[in-house]
Order: structure tokens, then sequence, then C-alpha cells
């Protein structure tokens, strides 16, 4: 069975809305000042070990619109990963090597762990992040908190998970950040 490995940014109040300063809201753009090379190092080689880059739609349109057109390291590995779309909006093969996956989310992500290929990689798509982690289906949950309060904006843990997560390991940052390592 492949692994899925999720990850968010968030922030001292568990807000994951906006932290790329997409103008979701009002104090979006919190989480690029604590971006520095080693985190860009880090993103880029996480997204080289996987296989697939898992995205709800939501996420997807966003990140297609702000990163297809990029250079870089980090943007070249992003968008040469395949991308699976969970959806009942969009249909079909998409822009930014993406393919639409319908259906219920759950069973949709469950039966994609069980085609061949290596890691799935998952960044923001907050609200499949939850229906997921409701369903036990994801293997390893990485929150990189930022040292930051926004006080508005959706948050991650808005429902509680059916069984509790089991803390593997903390990293932390020059600027901050520190990185938990969850898994079921």
């Amino acid at each position: 069975m492949r692994k899925l490995i999720a990850g968010s940014f968030v922030t001292l109040d568990n807000v994951v809305q906006d932290p790329g300063g997409f103008g979701e809201i009002d104090r979006g753009g919190w989480a690029l000042e604590y971006f520095d090379e080693a985190s860009r190092r880090r993103a880029t080689d996480a997204l080289l070990a996987s296989d697939t880059f898992l995205l709800g739609r939501a996420t997807y349109e966003t990140l297609e619109k702000a990163w297809s057109n990029n250079t870089g390291p980090y943007a070249e590995a992003m968008n040469d990963l395949p991308k699976v779309v969970v959806t009942n909006t969009l249909r079909g093969p998409l822009p930014w090597n993406a393919t639409a996956l319908p259906g219920d989310a759950a069973q949709t992500v469950a039966d994609l762990k069980q085609q061949p290929g290596g890691s799935i990689i998952m960044y923001g798509s907050f609200t499949l992040m939850r229906t997921l982690l409701q369903h036990e289906l994801i293997d390893e949950l990485n929150l990189s908190v930022h040292p930051v309060v926004v006080g508005e904006g959706r948050r991650l843990f808005d429902t509680a998970l059916p069984h509790g997560l089991t803390f593997a390991a903390a990293t932390p940052s020059a600027t901050g950040v520190v990185t938990l390592t969850y898994t079921p």
C-alpha cells in the first residue's frame, strides 16, 4: 500500500488558510517570512521523494495559478509531479499535469493508495485533509507550526478525530517554525 504524507502550514491559533498570501484572508501570507532556503530545500526534497501530489479542488486551483509558470528547483519539482485532484466539480485531464478523480473522497483516496506506485504527498487541502484524517487514511501528518497568531481564517481541526495521533518527531527551523510529525 502506498504511503500518504500530508503537510500543512498552521499558525499558533490553528489557522491553515492563506499561508501564501493569495487574498483569502486579510492577514494572508503569514508563512512567507518564515520560508527560508532550508525550508525550500526540505519542501523540494519531499516533492522529489513522491510520485503523486494529492490535492482538493480549491487548493489545486489556487496552486495551479500560483505555481504553474514559476521556475526554480521547487517549482520545477512541483510542476513535474503528477497531480491527482479529488473533486466532484472538475472532470478528466486537467492543466498542470493533473487528473480529476471524482467520487467519495475517502473511498477515492483509499483506492488510490491501493494502486502501484510510491509515496503520495499532500499539502494544504485542509477540507480533504480533515476527511482523510477522520477515515484514518493519512500515514504521516506534518504540521509546520508558525510562531504567529492571525486571529481569523479556517482552522484545520474543527472536529474531533476518531483516534488520537502518535507524536513521531519535532523539527525546528532557524526561522522559528517547528514541524511536528504525527502518525496514526
